[in-house]
């Protein structure tokens, strides 16, 4: 009863602050120290319960280092002009008529190219959600086209911090496991623009904002060069090379930009890589093309941190058992991967946070995938196709929320992002439900 308790404690908790927009990381802390309290009474050591906190913790050391260098890149890509770029070609070759689809497929190529949807969604998302606010169509809709395309790259770009984190705790290959994600999927992605095809001719906009792109075009001089940045974490991707060197040389790539072209110091880049980008003069760009930078990572950072060590503490003292027990009734993969999503939308509901649903899910699912003699590969991308896609569906989880009130939107959009949807839902109906794995 006592865990039960704790369980709800620690979900009101995290609702609240949620809620009333605190920063997550204080009601994980305190969340943290309640379970500390409570299994101290149940028998447990203090400092074998400190010990698989820092254990779970240091499973997600690499992923600090891919948070930190987001920031970065996110903050040189805006200072070499890279994103106003994307975002200046990226609105000449969209057709009023097909808006919502463009939306969704714009969205989806900035996030493969940027790997967060935090950041895709504050950038292009923003933009395009300006140059649909005086067209009548829903902004709803909008939205959930803008929120199903970040969350394609968040799933399965090379610099995503989720595919980063799962490929670390699977002991699986980054690459292996993109792999994957494109095979499974390929054919959501295809209903998934169909649906939006439809919708976008369904609901036509006139584009009357030209108000963005004069002031593109004023202040960062957009020209295919600017690109480069981009393209090189596509072609390092393509032959291979570890993300984090990858990233390391987009930066590298970005910084000679902002200093030759943006005409910006070494001073001034080196302030905008720590502590995110901002332009200097007064812009109707200023409340769009601001952020990233090193520093905007460390709450994300401290969160990552706080969400692995609760789920290390989990891990070690079976307080969640029962739900492994759940799991023995799996005899099937369709059975299993059904169990790892309703186990998914639980971990995404009670942990607020994509990266304690992904830390709880793969601990509580990982022993019977073994016991099933399915390997890591199969544990990654079934994690990837259910509690990556599922958390920002939860409203109050921080994966929907940020994006959601980043675009200045509500949670009406949710039920429009439909590419959230059909990749759980073709993966669980495309498994095998009549052989028997055990």
């Amino acid at each position: 009863m006592d865990l039960l308790i704790t369980l709800i404690i620690s979900f009101v908790f995290l609702i609240f602050s949620t809620l009333k927009g605190y920063f997550i990381f204080y009601p994980l802390l305190a969340s943290l120290l309640l379970w500390f309290v409570v299994l101290v009474r149940r028998g447990f050591l203090l400092k074998d319960l400190i010990k698989m906190a820092i254990a779970g913790a240091k499973k997600s050391f690499p992923v600090f280092i891919i948070l930190l260098l987001i920031g970065a890149v996110t903050a040189s890509w805006m200072s070499a002009g890279t994103v106003p770029s994307l975002v200046f070609y990226g609105i000449q070759i969209i057709n009023p008529n097909y808006f919502i689809l463009f939306a969704f497929l714009l969205t989806s190529l900035v996030s493969l190219l940027i790997g967060t949807s935090f950041g895709t969604v504050g950038t292009i998302g923003i933009a395009l959600m300006i140059m649909a606010s005086d067209s009548g169509v829903n902004s709803n809709l909008v939205a959930g086209a803008i929120l199903s395309g970040a969350y394609f790259g968040d799933r399965c770009s090379p610099m995503s911090s989720s595919a980063n984190l799962i490929a670390s705790v699977t002991q699986t290959q980054l690459y292996t496991n993109i792999k994957n994600m494109l095979k499974t999927g390929f054919i959501p992605l295809i209903l998934t623009s169909l649906i939006y095809l439809i919708l976008s001719r369904l609901n036509p906009i006139q584009i009357t904002n030209k108000i963005l792109l004069s002031e593109i075009i004023k202040t960062f001089h957009p020209q295919p060069l600017f690109l480069l940045p981009a393209f090189a974490i596509l072609i390092l991707a393509f032959f291979k090379i570890e993300v984090k060197l990858s990233m390391i040389i987009s930066i590298g790539i970005a910084s000679i930009i902002a200093v030759f072209y943006q005409q910006y110091s070494v001073s001034e880049l080196l302030e905008f890589i720590f502590r995110g980008f901002y332009l200097h003069e007064a812009s109707p760009l200023q409340s769009i093309l601001i952020g990233g930078g090193i520093i905007s990572m460390g709450k994300v950072v401290l969160i990552v941190m706080i969400s692995t060590a609760l789920a290390g503490i989990f891990a070690e003292t079976h307080i969640l058992k029962f739900i492994e027990q759940f799991l023995k009734q799996a005899k099937s993969q369709q059975h299993l991967f059904l169990g790892t999503m309703l186990i998914g939308t639980l971990s995404a509901a009670y942990g607020c946070t994509q990266t304690i649903a992904i830390l709880l899910t793969q601990q509580l699912v990982q022993k019977r995938y073994q016991t099933l003699q399915l390997n890591n590969n199969q544990l990654a991308v079934d994690l990837e196709n259910t509690v990556v896609m599922i958390s920002p569906l939860i409203p109050w989880n921080i994966a929907g929320l940020v994006p959601v009130t980043l675009l200045m939107s509500d949670f009406h959009c949710l039920p429009y992002a439909f590419y959230l949807y059909l990749i759980p839902l073709f993966n669980l109906l495309h498994k095998p439900k009549d052989v028997r794995l055990s």
